[in-house]
């Protein structure tokens, strides 16, 4: 059976094998493909692997050998699920892979925030210690996170990690999630409405699937039911955020930093509002990038091809 892999550069750009899946088929991959070339690279292939590359009912619709779709990704709003089923075409993604790495990531943002560490080490550099009248400066107010609370909207896996990071460093944790587990409650961790959330959080994180009912949540309205001088962290989805809303409320003061790694349209576009915010740090969409991680997205690709090739598919979303 034929395998194209329409852009695959972001997972592989060199480090990683396609070993898995040239045993599987006869294997083609493309590093990136442009919406025109869509169909034509897919043509009478059965197994069509994609990361962003989108997988419309037009698509599926012009390519009528396709058995197979599977995202290299957790989210799969790229492809048109419905379309597939109504083609009995499973859709599988890959649910786990990353949950440390941006867990993890999204400490980095927001240490890099309390600490400004880049911005001290370049001062250092420039000679600003060694000619310093004092034995330290800093250039930025430094905050402690031990005994703050850090609000996690979206509570799976990825914002269970965040958590666990959240209390290690001292921090009581205030959850939102329209599936609680009270199992995980404690004295340091606790379900609460997104108000209460809102309301009492020193960091927000977010950590939510992007759905209608998510879509701008953080917007005017809530922004101004949040603490004067929070934090707001996003490592989920650009559109969980009212981009314009949350630079209005970081050159007002309202909002102390964001450190998002993901925005609304991406690659970012230059004119996008967060460009010219105070205090907003914005990294390229990496926080599922360590290659410890791609690894394991790479084996739970193959795992589930292999697995729909033997007749028993796992990790099927539609």
């Amino acid at each position: 059976m034929k395998i194209v892999v329409l852009d695959g550069y972001t997972l592989n750009p060199g480090d990683l094998s396609w070993e898995g899946f040239e045993n599987l088929g006869e294997f083609t991959c493309y590093d990136r493909t442009e919406e025109k070339d869509i169909v034509s690279r897919i043509g009478d292939a059965e197994l069509v692997i994609t990361n962003k590359t989108p997988v419309s009912a037009e698509t599926i619709a012009a390519c009528p050998n396709i058995k197979y779709i599977g995202v290299l990704a957790t989210g799969y709003n790229v492809v048109d699920v419905e379309a597939a089923a109504a083609r009995h075409i499973p859709v599988t993604n890959i649910p786990t892979y990353g949950t440390t790495a941006v867990a993890q990531f999204a400490f980095a943002l927001l240490l890099n925030i309390c600490h400004h560490v880049q911005d001290h080490s370049n001062a250092v550099f420039q000679g600003r210690w060694t000619a310093a009248p004092d034995f330290c400066f800093w250039d930025f107010p430094l905050m402690e996170l031990a005994g703050k609370t850090m609000g996690i909207i979206g509570y799976g896996r990825i914002g269970q990690a965040t958590g666990k990071i959240a209390q290690a460093f001292g921090m009581k944790v205030l959850a939102y999630d329209d599936y609680r587990n009270a199992d995980l409650e404690c004295e340091t961790m606790a379900y609460a409405s997104l108000d209460d959330l809102l309301e009492q959080s020193d960091v927000i994180s977010l950590h939510c699937p992007l759905f209608e009912s998510t879509k701008g949540i953080i917007n005017k309205g809530n922004i101004a039911k949040m603490k004067d001088g929070v934090i707001i962290i996003n490592t989920s989805r650009g559109p969980l955020i009212v981009e314009e809303d949350l630079a209005e409320a970081l050159n007002s003061g309202k909002v102390r930093a964001a450190g998002l790694d993901v925005v609304s349209t991406e690659p970012i576009r230059e004119d996008n509002v967060l460009l010219k915010a105070k205090n907003c740090l914005i990294t390229p969409h990496i926080a599922w990038a360590p290659l410890e991680s791609r690894s394991r997205l790479m084996n739970i690709a193959v795992d589930n091809l292999k697995s729909f090739l033997d007749g028993a598919v796992v990790n099927r979303v539609n």
